[in-house]
This record gives structure tokens, C-alpha cells and sequence, in this order.
């Protein structure tokens, strides 16, 4: 990357940069290959936040269904994450995960499971079999004490699990119907897909491990017994490690690094599988080289950017995120590393432009609290708007969910140092209430600023990319306007 006019002496947040148009004989969004540069090269350079109100099982699996990574927290017992994890390695990579009830669950019980998924359907099983399928729209009317099998439809397309996306398209527009469940040999529930998600299985490739299934990683502190941690994550079949905590660049989490690399060393070598380590977060190179010499393999990017974090207007300390992904990529570069941009990003053009400072992926955490797949519960507000909470993960909330197991004078102590917000409102988009709604419009607008700098990888695009210097009047002249001035 260069900058289009001699760089400035100051820190750049996204919102401060624009990226110029170059010569290109790229000619079509799909002829670009969005496979990440972080090492993991997973087909989509994005990972869901180790935050609590953001990745669980729902939100890993369709992650890693469209190509991209979830990071489960630290906060969740090891025993928990492992049984997430075998039912996200479990998961059919092509057909969603569907929401299933039994023919005696109540119509109030069905509609709330069905709001956990996007494709908008509950399969009624009876024996392991399908017998029908609820959507809110059967269901309107029902008293909610009725049953699944009271509203249910019996009309349903079942195909084989075998069938590809395309031939399930086919069906689906030959029948006119919305959803297809596919099925094994035996009859039994395999998953479901919709017509948009048969279009999306053509675009989007999955992230799978070495035996075709789907990925994930999970989240580890760095205070307590770091090795059975380490340990414990390694065995429940986590595909990358995040060694994870606010300041990065501290003698705690370089001695807890090195406790995770000896362990994943000899985890290698009793298995032959190797696993990345990510640590952060860090700001400057100074932490990129002390991180990566104690055994980072990815350095995570981003103190203060992010929608839930008070550590800025509470510490002053930080940094703009632009400039703190493009000093640390090149030094993790220099170094045979990658970073990841953590925070900060609210559009497209934010992801893009990380990605052109260097990052290797992505980090997206609030703004995928507000989906279907993310880890809360639909709530209504006044109005009538449908929202999930979220809360930062060094606030006074997690903070108690992090110290559950210490006593209530050190819980009590640790929860007057609160550095988040604990309790925020991420609206439903109407328009993109599911994440795979949010990832079509981000990779799209990722490959077109990939067609714009004449960049077929994103490799090519970090090399291409020219950026410029721009004031808080270009920036809002760059925004849409959604009615008459």
C-alpha cells in the first residue's frame, strides 16, 4: 500500500482514509480470491469476535460455512466449548443447521427457537423423521400454547443429502417453495437450504479442516493453569488458538505465550496437528516483535476501536486503528507473520481498507451482535425493533461471568475496575438481520474495492492499494443520502 500524497504525521482511523482508483483489467467482482493472508488461509478474511454476545455454536457454524472463523471466549467453561465444538465439526458444511422441534412442542416455544436461525423455519421430527415444517407465518393466530403439529405444513421437499446447491435451487423454483430438507438414507434430518442459500453455497466456500469439516477456534485467558487450558482447547479439536487480553504487550501475556507454544509443540508432536496461535491485542511493532519472538504466530490488532470499549475516553490510551493495522502488518510481515484488524470496522469500506493496510483477516465483533446467529436473545423494544444486547468484554458483566470461581470480595473488587459498556442495543437490520446477510454486503464491496486496485488476491490488493488523506466534509460526502436535502 502507498499513500496517494506524502503520509501524514499523525494516526488514521478508517473513517480518515479513501482509497483512489488505479488502472485494472479486473473485469468482474467473482474473478477476485478473497482467501485470507493470515497464515490459516481460510476462503474469507473475517472472524466473529471472542465476545460473548457474538460467536457461539450458531454463529461458528454459518462462519465457517461461508468461509470465514468464530472465535468462542475465553469465559465459557473448556467443557462446554468442547461439546460446541463436536456439534460445529459435526455440522453438514453445505446445508444449515436447522431448528428442530417435536410435534407436541408449543407453537410460543417454536416461534422463539425459530428466530435463533435465519432461514426462518422450525422441521417437526417424530422419530427421528420429518413430518412437516412451522414458519411465523403458519403459526400467526395460534394461541401460543397450541402445538407444532396444530399449525404445521406437511408440504415439504425433501431431497438428499447428496443433492448439490444447484439441483436444490432447481427444485425449489419447480415446487415454488422457499426450503428444502435434505435427508440421509435412513430418513433422518440432515439440515436444510434455502433458495438464497443454495445461490450463496455457489459463491461462498467453506472453511474446513484437514478431514472436510467445518472450523472454529476458541478464546484462551491468560491468568490461571495456561497450559490445561491450552491443553484443553488443543484436545476439543479448536483449529486456531487466540491467546487473548486487552493490553497484549505485557510480561503476563508473553509468559503465557510461551506456556501455550510449548504446549501446542508437544500437542504437535503426539499428533501431527498443528494449530496457529493468535495473541494480542497490540498496537505498535515494539508488540508485534515481543509477541511474535515469545511464539505468535498472528498478532490481533486494535486497542480502543472497538463499539464497546471505554478504554480510550477512560485511559487515553489506544490508537486511530488505520494506522495501527498498517505499522503492525508490516512488521509482522518483516517477521514472516500476520495480524488481524480487530475493531473498529461499521461498513464495507472499513473491512477493505484494513485489508489493504495488511491485515491478514478481519476481526468483526458488534456488528455481528445485532444477527440472528449471535449468541443473545431477540428482544422488542418500544417501537417495536427488534435488538440483541452486547457488552464489552473487559466490563463490569463479563468481568463477573470471567471471575464466577473467585470469592465475593475479590469478585466484588475486580468489578470496580470496568473498562466496556455493559449493556448495548444492536438493532436487527431489516434489511441484513442475519450474518450472511452482513457478509454479502462486505464481500461485495471487498471484491469491488479488490476490481478497483486491479487486484485478483488479497495479496495483490495490499501491493496495489493507494489510499489518500481525507477531512471529516470528504467523508460525509461520500455517504449515501436516503432522502431529498
Amino acid at each position: 500500500m502507498r499513500f496517494l500524497n506524502p503520509a501524514p504525521r499523525y494516526d488514521l482511523t478508517y473513517s480518515d482514509v479513501f482509497m483512489a482508483p488505479s488502472r485494472s483489467d479486473v473485469t468482474s467482482r467473482l474473478d477476485v480470491d478473497l482467501t485470507s493472508t493470515d497464515g490459516l488461509a481460510t476462503p474469507l478474511p473475517l472472524v466473529a469476535a471472542n465476545m460473548t454476545a457474538v460467536s457461539g455454536r450458531r454463529m461458528a457454524e454459518t462462519m465457517a460455512r461461508r468461509g470465514g472463523l468464530a472465535i468462542f471466549p475465553q469465559d465459557i467453561p473448556s467443557d462446554v466449548v468442547a461439546r460446541s465444538i463436536a456439534k460445529v465439526k459435526a455440522a453438514h458444511p453445505l446445508f444449515d443447521t436447522a431448528v428442530s422441534v417435536a410435534p407436541d412442542t408449543t407453537v410460543g416455544e417454536t416461534l422463539s427457537l425459530i428466530a435463533k436461525r435465519a432461514h426462518g423455519v422450525a422441521v417437526v421430527l417424530h422419530d427421528r423423521k420429518v413430518v412437516g415444517l412451522v414458519s411465523p407465518g403458519d403459526a400467526d393466530g395460534a394461541d401460543r400454547f397450541a402445538q407444532a403439529k396444530d399449525v404445521m405444513t406437511t408440504d415439504v421437499t425433501l431431497v438428499d443429502a447428496d443433492t448439490g446447491a444447484e439441483d436444490v435451487f432447481a427444485t425449489l423454483s419447480e415446487r415454488h417453495q422457499k426450503v428444502a430438507v435434505a435427508i440421509d438414507g435412513d430418513g433422518a434430518l440432515v439440515g436444510i437450504m434455502t433458495s438464497k442459500g443454495a445461490l450463496r453455497s455457489r459463491i461462498y466456500s467453506p472453511a474446513l479442516d484437514q478431514r472436510g469439516r467445518l472450523r472454529t477456534g476458541v478464546a484462551v485467558g491468560i491468568n490461571g493453569d495456561v497450559a490445561s487450558k491450552v491443553r484443553a482447547a488443543l484436545e476439543s479439536e479448536a483449529d486456531v488458538l487466540v491467546m487473548d487480553t486487552a493490553h497484549g504487550h505485557q510480561d503476563k501475556m508473553i509468559q503465557s505465550l510461551e506456556v501455550a507454544r510449548e504446549t501446542r509443540d508437544q500437542f504437535l508432536a503426539e499428533t501431527g496437528r498443528h494449530v496457529l496461535i493468535v495473541a494480542g491485542n497490540v498496537v505498535t511493532a515494539e508488540g508485534v516483535h515481543d509477541l511474535v519472538a515469545a511464539g505468535a504466530d498472528i498478532l490481533k490488532v486494535g486497542v480502543g476501536p472497538g463499539a464497546m470499549c471505554t478504554t480510550r475516553m477512560q485511559t487515553g490510551v489506544g490508537r486511530p486503528q488505520f494506522s495501527a493495522v498498517l505499522e503492525c502488518a508490516e512488521a509482522a510481515r518483516e517477521a514472516g507473520k500476520a495480524v488481524w484488524a480487530d475493531g473498529g470496522v461499521k461498513y464495507p469500506r472499513d473491512v477493505a481498507l484494513a485489508l489493504a493496510a495488511g491485515a491478514g483477516s478481519v476481526m468483526i465483533g458488534s456488528w455481528f451482535a445485532g444477527t440472528h446467529e449471535s449468541t443473545g436473545d431477540h428482544l422488542v423494544d418500544h417501537e417495536g425493533r427488534v435488538y440483541k444486547e452486547s457488552f464489552g468484554m473487559a466490563s463490569a458483566r463479563a468481568v463477573r461471568q470471567r471471575t464466577r470461581e473467585q470469592s465475593a470480595f475479590e469478585r466484588a473488587r475486580a468489578a470496580l475496575f470496568e473498562e466496556g459498556i455493559s449493556s448495548s442495543r444492536m438493532y436487527l437490520d431489516p434489511e441484513r438481520p442475519g450474518v450472511e446477510d452482513l457478509l454479502d454486503w462486505i464481500t461485495s464491496g471487498v471484491r469491488s474495492s479488490c476490481t478497483y486496485a486491479g487486484a485478483r488476491t488479497l495479496e495483490e490488493f495490499h501491493d496495489r492499494a493507494v489510499v489518500g488523506i481525507q477531512s471529516s466534509s470528504g467523508y460525509e460526502e461520500g455517504r449515501p443520502v436516503h432522502r431529498s436535502w
